[in-house]
Parts: structure tokens; sequence; C-alpha cells
């Protein structure tokens, strides 16, 4: 093999290398600046990693700083590994979303599994123990064996990884439209429990305390991951496989458990933790002298390696996974070396805080990087990008509302349920464990999935959410709902929600119309999560999704958690038994504009956007939850895709209970999807405590029946159908579709 023989700094810049990397001819010219000469080969992958999107936020940090952070529930907000929510009594809720989506369009299943890996770290990295994944999907339609691929790998890769290292996959969602053939989204988000007393900070802080690393060796997988998660694909290209990393969750689960225990038992040497996670070694060592404000040198030989003459560069740009850097006491190492061996891991000093804020590396007896640590983690550049509104807005705005024409009404239904965004996920979901640990009260299928807090007369409601189509017609409205419905989902479990975590996965920042879409869709997220009291305390950005220019619609997945009291509060969407009455919370309208049934009779979707009010839907929230903490609700169920129509069927289908209800609007509006309803269902005998305190925020609609049948009757006629018929439909079609 020829050894590899590095560019001289003049050659960097009269090549310029650099642009290979990500970085701009400005940027460059701002580290020539910042050190006052031309950067190595090193130094120069360190700020092309460091200053990457994907790291530095440079082009959204301005449009982060629109959400709201604080609230008298957050504990830690964003710029740790994970953000952390008062629960009481002395515990708190820890959880946090990445997107692994560009690495998952490439090799699906070590991408998503991860991705996976990745999130998991985050959350005991804060010294909590993970308790759950969710996961949030998008892929194009299932009409090719590319699209089936992807499916069938990215959800083999999430439960080969949670399944083996212990932690249930609990709920999520999937949703399939064309603009995501080329760029799928694999999202994942990780909650955990934490007492107040454990909650850790990454930082390497106190001259002389060592910085050690942790877990499995470093080898040449994954370099560049940060800045390939930053670019476009172009078909034809050949992408960057070796920017993947290969996971080991058996390695991941000794690492957990190992880093657990230093964290509870060890608290008195432990100074900061971190995961190694995007750009690696550089990001977590960098970032955790930065916010302790210190210096650091490291000895890049004393790294564990797995392959052979692995340079600074290599050492540093991996993302090899199942490592993390932790920073302890001087003259401790051998207490953590011992407690580490314990699991057959890696425990090795790799180097020590300084005070003079230098980010300095030696290598073979030589220093082969000099950088102030700020320039790296603080001092990337912060782009206000010019955004300008696409063409189409104002197209859809001059459209007339689109109006449904039904033939046949049940078989509009039926064709409905068998859309693959409404469809059961079962064959899905069946893949994951999501009963391991045995805390999860609520499985997969209901609203959200609910967790028993052990000890407690407590659970945690979680879920992920966000219709992209609905942000396609008008991102400030659609960033509201997404907000919205995840908090419906929540309430409908018998929750209370108490904040975020997000991924905003979005095409190019780079064209003024990809830029508007983010601007303005966080302007909807920000103003729902002051409304709803839900802040923003984690999350990530994962920009450029496109392929061959056309971009992904704009999706803000929305990773939410609630509180759930009592456990007696715990609600789920299916109707328990017959002759309970049947109700519809919230008004409908004829929103069909961005509506599953638009898409399946148009093959696509256009218009204005519906009419959505943030203090109807807070109200609407308000007093459902104070029906269900009355226990005056037998099920709850969130009124979202497919509308009434598709809620009132997914509410018969668990128990096969069948439904006779009536509308006093035409049978088209069954499927109109206006947003902030649910349909609940009451015993007989808490009807009159019910009416009394929904007041007219509650409409009866009608009874849950024995029969195995379901018949909703519009002013113009009846959809009527056997509830087994319809439940068949809507569980195969998936698995009829990937045949």
């Amino acid at each position: 093999m020829k050894k590899f023989i590095e560019p001289t700094p003049q050659e960097i810049k009269d090549q310029k290398i650099y642009t290979q990397w990500g970085l701009t001819d400005e940027e460059y010219a701002m580290i020539e600046n910042i050190l006052n000469r031309m950067p190595n080969y090193t130094e120069t992958g360190l700020f092309s990693v460091m200053w990457s999107e994907h790291c530095s936020y440079k082009n959204s940090k301005p449009v982060l700083k629109k959400f709201p952070t604080s609230g008298k529930q957050v504990l830690q907000g964003p710029g740790e590994g994970a953000g952390i929510v008062d629960i009481g009594d002395g515990q708190a809720v820890v959880f946090k979303a990445e997107s692994h989506n560009h690495p998952s369009a490439v090799e699906p299943y070590e991408g998503a599994a991860t991705g996976v890996g990745g999130i998991i770290r985050d959350i005991f990295s804060m010294g909590a123990r993970p308790i759950a994944i969710l996961d949030s999907l998008r892929f194009g339609e299932l009409d090719n064996n590319r699209t089936k691929y992807l499916l069938e790998e990215v959800v083999a890769g999430i439960s080969g990884y949670g399944n083996c290292i212990g932690i249930p996959t609990v709920g999520g969602e999937v949703a399939f439209d064309p603009c995501y053939e080329g760029n799928p989204l694999v999202n994942a988000m990780c909650v955990g429990l934490i007492d107040h007393k454990d909650i850790q900070k990454g930082q390497a802080k106190g001259v002389g305390n060592k910085i050690m690393y942790v877990g499995a060796k470093t080898g040449r997988d994954g370099i560049h991951g940060a800045t390939f998660a930053s670019e476009e694909f172009v078909e034809g290209e050949e992408q960057q496989r070796s920017a993947v990393q290969v996971g080991d969750p058996f390695m991941e689960k000794l690492l957990l458990e190992a880093c657990l225990e230093l964290i509870l038992e060890h608290s008195d040497i432990l100074v900061g933790i971190q995961d190694m996670g995007a750009a690696g070694l550089v990001s977590s060592s960098s970032e955790m002298a930065s916010k302790a404000g210190s210096g650091l040198k490291l000895y890049l030989d004393d790294v564990p390696q797995r392959e052979s003459q692995m340079t600074p560069y290599e050492m540093m740009l991996s993302e090899s996974q199942e490592r993390m850097l932790i920073c302890v006491k001087q003259g401790c190492e051998d207490q953590v070396v011992a407690l580490f061996k314990k699991y057959d891991l890696d425990a090795v000093s790799i180097g020590e805080v300084t005070d003079d804020g230098l980010y300095r590396l030696y290598h073979h007896g030589k220093e082969v990087a000099n950088i102030p640590v700020d320039a790296l983690a603080e001092d990337a550049p912060v782009y206000h990008k010019p955004y300008q509104e696409p063409a189409r807005i104002q197209e859809f705005a001059q459209m007339a509302d689109f109006v449904p024409e039904l033939k046949d009404p049940t078989q509009t239904f039926l064709d409905l349920l068998q859309q693959p965004t409404i469809a059961s996920k079962k064959s899905i979901y069946e893949t994951y464990d999501y009963q391991v640990r045995t805390n999860t009260v609520v499985t997969p299928g209901s609203d959200a999935a609910v967790l028993r807090i052990r000890g407690t007369q407590k659970a945690l409601a979680m879920t992920t959410d966000c219709n992209a189509r609905y942000l396609y017609l008008n991102p400030e409205i659609g960033g509201q709902i997404a907000v919205s419905e995840a908090a419906r989902n929540i309430v409908a479990s018998g929750g209370r929600p108490l904040a975020i975590t997000d991924c905003l996965n979005y095409g190019s920042p780079d064209k003024p119309e990809g830029f508007w879409e983010l601007w303005t869709s966080a302007d909807g997220i920000a103003k729902a999560c002051e409304v709803l009291d839900t802040p923003v305390i984690s999350g990530n950005v994962s920009m450029y999704n496109e392929t061959n220019g056309k971009s992904i619609y704009p999706t803000p997945m929305i990773g939410m958690v609630g509180l759930v009291e009592k456990l007696e509060h715990i609600t789920t969407q299916d109707f328990k038994q017959a002759d309970d009455l049947i109700y519809v919370v919230g008004q409908t309208a004829p929103d069909f504009n961005g509506s599953e049934l638009q898409k399946m009779l148009l093959g696509k979707i256009e218009g204005r956007l519906m009419n959505f009010d943030l203090a109807t839907e807070k109200a609407n929230q308000d007093i459902v939850l104070r029906a269900i903490q009355a226990g005056l609700v037998a099920s709850c169920h969130d009124c979202s895709e497919g509308g009434l129509a598709v809620a009132i069927a997914e509410s018969c289908f668990k128990n096969e209970l069948g439904a006779k209800v009536s509308f006093d609007f035409e049978q088209a509006l069954l499927f109109a999807e206006t947003q902030s309803r649910f349909v609940l269902s009451v015993r007989p005998e808490n009807q009159a405590a019910f009416e009394k305190l929904m007041g007219d925020k509650a409409q009866f609609v009608g009874k849950v029946v024995a029969q195995d049948q379901l018949e909703m009757k519009g002013t113009d006629g009846a959809i009527s159908t056997s509830v087994k018929q319809a439940k068949q439909l809507w569980e195969d079609a998936i698995t009829c579709l990937m045949k």
C-alpha cells in the first residue's frame, strides 16, 4: 500500500483542497486570519468538520434563536448532549432526537443502526438510563424495489440495534411521499430517566485533569460523516460509503453500563463526559474544553486504534461508534481503567486540561495542530441567508379549494385505509422489541407510547409527529400543526405535554426558497411551543436533503414527552365496550387541501392550507385532559390523516367492536382533516358528568356496538362496511405492497 503524503499548507491553499471538504474561499481566509498563518492538513480537516452545518449550525443558528428554550420545567435546554425536564420528586426525563438521513440513503441498515446508537449515547452521557427509543421515518412510494429495500433495511437496522441493547422501541411514525424517494428520512429519538443529583455536563475543566478515551477502538469509518451530512446527493456520483459508520450494539450495551456505573458510583472523580458523535474526537474534545473555557493537549499516539498507520487527520475525524470522552480528576485514571476493564472496554488517558484556551494535538512527538479552542467550537461563521417565498405558495393561494366528488363513499373509505401513510404499521413495529424492561404500558399502535416510572404512580407518554404535506402548502401553519398534533397525541394518552425535541429536515439552505421554508416553519413551531407551553430542549438540523436539485418537503419532526400524573389516567384510542357513547371534540370544516383524500384522488397535493387556530387547539386539549383526569373517558383518539372516518375506524379495530355514528354534514366531510379534534368514548353512567364538564365542546355522534358493523352517516348518505373487512385491508396494505 502506497503511503499517503499529506499536501503542504501551500498546496492546500493553491489547489483549494479545502473546498472538497465543504469550506468556502471566505471561510478558508477566516481560518488563515485566526491562525495568522496557513492551516496544515490536519487543522484544515478539523475546521472543515467543525464548521460544517451539521456541527456548527452556521446556516440555522439565526433560525434556532426563534425557539422558546426555557420554562419552569426545564432543567437543561439545548447545548448539551440532550435536554432535561423536571417531572417532580427529584426525578427528570432526558430526551433528544437526531437524524441519520444521508448515511441511511447510502447504507440503510448501518445508517439506521448507528443513528440509534448515537442517540442512546447522547442520553447516557447526561447520566440518564435510556428507557425508550422512538423513530420517525419517511420514504418514497412503495411502488419500486429501491424504496422497498430501503424500508426493509432501515427497519432491520433500528430493530437490530435497539433489540440487542435491551432498550424498547416503543413508538414512531412512517409516512410515504414521492419527494423522499432519493432522500429517505431516518430520525431516532431516545428517552431516559435520571435523578436530579446525577445530571452530568460535557465539560473539560480543571488544569491538569485528564482526558480519557473509553469504549471501542478508532477506525477509518465515518470520516467526514458530518461534512457528508451537509451535502446534496447527485445521481451518478459515487456516494461516500466510507462516511457511514458500522455499529456494534453489544459493545454499546457494555459502554452504557460502564458509563452509568462511573457516573453513579464515582461522581467524585468525574468532571465531564460527552459522546463522540458527529465529527468524533474533534467535536467532543473541543466542545468540552470550549464550554469550560479551558484548553486541551491531546496525544494521539495513545488513541486506541484498530487500523494501522492512522494519521492525526483520520483519528480526529473518524466517527467510529461506541466511544465516549471523559474528563477525570488528575491521579484517578487507574480507577477508571479498572472500572472499564471489568466490562472488557478500553479506557486510556489521551490528554490533559490546560488553561491557555488552545487546542493542541501531538503525534509521533510533533505538534500537528495548534488552534484556539473557541475557533473550532464557538466561532464558526454564522450566515443570515437570503430567503424568498417559493412561487408555488402564491399559486396555491389563487386556487379554488379542492372539493372531492365521491361516487362510492364506502369504497373511497376502504381505499383510504390502504394508503401506506394511513395503513397499519404493525408489520414494521412487530420487528421491534417494545416490551423489554417490562415498563411499556401502551405499546405501538395507539396515539402515544406510555411507560410507567417504577416505584411511582406516574408514567411518561411519548410521540413523534409531523405532517410534511401541510408544511409544503404553508410552512408556518404546518409548523404549528406539527407541534399541536404531537401534543394532541400526548393528551389523548392521558398526559400533560412537557417539552419537545426536533429534527429539522429540509432541503438546501443555500437556495432562497429552501431557507424560506426553514425560516417560516420555525416561526410556526415557536408560536405553538409558546401557546402549548412545550419549550424546545434539544434537537438537530438536517439540511441538504435534495437529490438532483429536488428537495424533500420541509419536515420538522417533533418529538414530544408528556407526564401522566397517575397511572389510572392512561388512556388508549380503542373503544372498550358496546353501548359506550361516542363524542367528537372540535368542529369539522371542508379542509381537504393537503389531505390523504386529495393525494389519493388527484395524485398530488395543492391549494391553501386549512384555517388553524392555536387558541382553539389549546382549549380543546385542556378540556379533554381534564375529562380524562376526572375519570370520565373510556377511550380517546387524536383525529389526523384521513379525518373522522379513519379515526373512528381505528378506534374500532383493536377490540373488533363496531360503531354507529351520524353527523349533520355531508359524508365527504368525514375525510376532511380539520385540526384540533378528538374522538372519545364514554361509559353511559358517566354521560351526565362528561356533558356537564365539556359544555358545547363535545358533540354526541353515536354508540359503540357489539356487531361487526361500522356505519357512518352524513346528511347525503352513509359509509357502511364490516369492521373485520376494513381492519384486514388496513392491516395487510403495507405487507401487500412490499410483495
